[in-house]
């Protein structure tokens, strides 16, 4: 029995040593970084949508003076325009590929002014013909340029009697139309976008959020005395952090974080789509409001909700929002639902540490880094453009494409909601009801559930509507037919009973 155990003993060490000794190779597996949220708010890892580009810092654009706190950024065709504020310039980029860019100008001053020189730029725009509008917070001004450099005119301070006279206007982001009429965010301004037209005149505050304020404040401030209202917080509409124009005239615009007693919450209407009159008509029929990620914690270097600070529209009306809390981008499509997240805080390719501004060429996203002083490229993936592709032939009416273009990022990704529901529209389109009800109700889409289950019971009827009369027929005729029957069996019987008694009375 000894010897049997001393041998057992003796393999084990062998075994053992040999697995030490024994070279040994592991295998890790690259993991993406992009995430969605399920029906039940649970984060589900998704194949990444975009990948890095490059990573573009001073040395890279071939600059002398490097980077200083860039902000604003802005796309014209291939050009990207950069406002280096902390060097009080404008740099023109000419994208190559998303792997090359190359500065072609650096505007610092231009004729025809007092002032000829920028201080602290925050954002640039460009119109259609050329002209250059640029936010010079430093001036306390929004100059307007041609395309030469020339100086046209400038929008100051709107003359306006609900503003506080001592109030500095500090023009911040600005978007244009295709009238060169002006849109422009100020530091200190909370009644909405400052509107100017095209001839400089201030026409008016646009898209002022709606206040909000819980009863149990309203009521105490109705009976507190002037000291304790004053140390009370105000119902104020809280100011936009960054707008965009989309390609049909619509203003996107992000709103900043609320504050309450000391700490930040999400907010539902994180981003807003505005209309000539200034009125909200965000689409949010997704499972969660368009507010970045769900959760709210500390860790990783941050704190409080996601902050959308700057904001751009693709042409499929996939808007992607870039949070410079949490260093993250999140896309949502033109009905609310999320369609990708990526990124995060650090210093790693495609994460950031203080995320500025974001512009897209085409479906390529770039975004400006203001504290490593730097612009990313990202370029759509295998698994991203098989699901643009799948949006845009739906929008262009190929239905079957668009059905194929689903499936495909389905094997892709088994847990993409999107894919589902995208599958549902395509089945809903193609009037196959019973089967679009299959997907909608695998994601609980409640809502494009009804609607194929409504088209759906309309169809089954109108398929058996021979069947359903006959039903109907038979049920209302054969109560009477037997009614009918059973009064003329009585009659009968009746009949016979008295012809009975009057031949007894013979």
């Amino acid at each position: 029995m000894q010897k049997k155990n001393l041998i057992k003993k003796a393999c084990m060490v062998v075994f053992a040593a040999a697995i030490a000794l024994s070279p040994m190779q592991v295998q890790a597996k690259e993991a993406g970084y992009t995430y969605n949220y399920d029906y039940w708010g649970d984060v589900q890892d998704s194949p990444d949508l975009y990948s890095v580009g490059k990573v573009f810092t001073s040395t890279e654009l071939g600059l002398d003076v490097k980077l200083k706190n860039p902000q604003g950024m802005f796309v014209k065709d291939n050009t990207i325009y950069l406002c280096d504020s902390g060097n009080n310039r404008i740099l023109v980029i000419e994208r190559k590929s998303p792997e090359k860019l190359e500065v072609v100008k650096i505007i610092d001053s231009f004729t025809g002014a007092d002032k000829t020189k920028f201080n602290n730029p925050t954002d640039v725009a460009v119109s259609e013909n050329g002209d250059i509008f640029v936010a010079d917070q430093g001036n306390a001004r929004v100059l307007k340029l041609d395309k030469d450099l020339n100086y046209i005119m400038e929008f100051v301070k709107p003359d306006d009697n609900t503003l506080d006279p001592k109030l500095v206007f500090q023009p911040n982001k600005i978007v244009i139309d295709t009238a060169e009429r002006m849109y422009c965010i100020a530091t200190g301004i909370n009644k909405g976008l400052v509107k100017y037209e095209s001839d400089g005149t201030f026409a008016g505050f646009v898209g002022a959020t709606p206040v909000t304020y819980n009863w149990t404040d309203y009521i105490w401030k109705k009976f507190a005395s002037q000291a304790q209202r004053a140390k009370m917080e105000s119902f104020v509409p809280t100011e936009y952090e960054n707008i965009f124009m989309d390609r049909e005239g619509f203003i996107y615009a992000t709103t900043s974080v609320k504050v309450e007693d000391g700490a930040t919450k999400p907010s539902s209407d994180a981003v807003r789509k505005l209309n000539l009159m200034g009125s909200n008509i965000l689409v949010q029929n997704g499972d969660w409001d368009v507010m970045g990620d769900l959760y709210v914690g500390s860790g990783g270097g941050y704190e409080g909700p996601s902050i959308f600070t700057d904001i751009t529209v693709l042409d499929n009306d996939v808007y992607a929002c870039l949070d410079r809390n949490r260093g993250r981008v999140f896309g949502y499509d033109d009905q609310g639902n999320m369609v990708f997240a990526f990124g995060g805080n650090g210093n790693m390719d495609g994460y950031f540490r203080r995320p500025s501004a974001i512009e897209h060429v085409g479906r390529e996203l770039y975004v400006v880094d203001s504290l490593d002083c730097s612009i990313t490229s990202f370029v759509p993936t295998e698994f991203g453009n098989t699901v643009y592709k799948a949006m845009d032939t739906f929008d262009e009416g190929k239905y079957d494409e668009s059905g194929e273009a689903w499936r495909e990022v389905m094997k892709m990704n088994g847990n993409y909601d999107l894919a589902y529901i995208g599958i549902g529209r395509t089945l809903l389109r193609q009037k196959n009801y019973k089967e679009a009800m299959k997907y909608f109700e695998l994601k609980y889409d409640a809502q494009n559930y009804s609607k194929a289950f409504k088209q759906y019971r309309k169809q089954w009827v109108e398929e058996h509507i021979a069947l359903i009369v006959i039903v109907l027929l038979l049920l209302f005729l054969v109560p009477l037919s037997i009614g009918k029957i059973k009064k003329i069996r009585y009659e009968i019987d009746t009949a016979d009973y008295f012809q009975k008694e009057l031949r007894k009375g013979r």
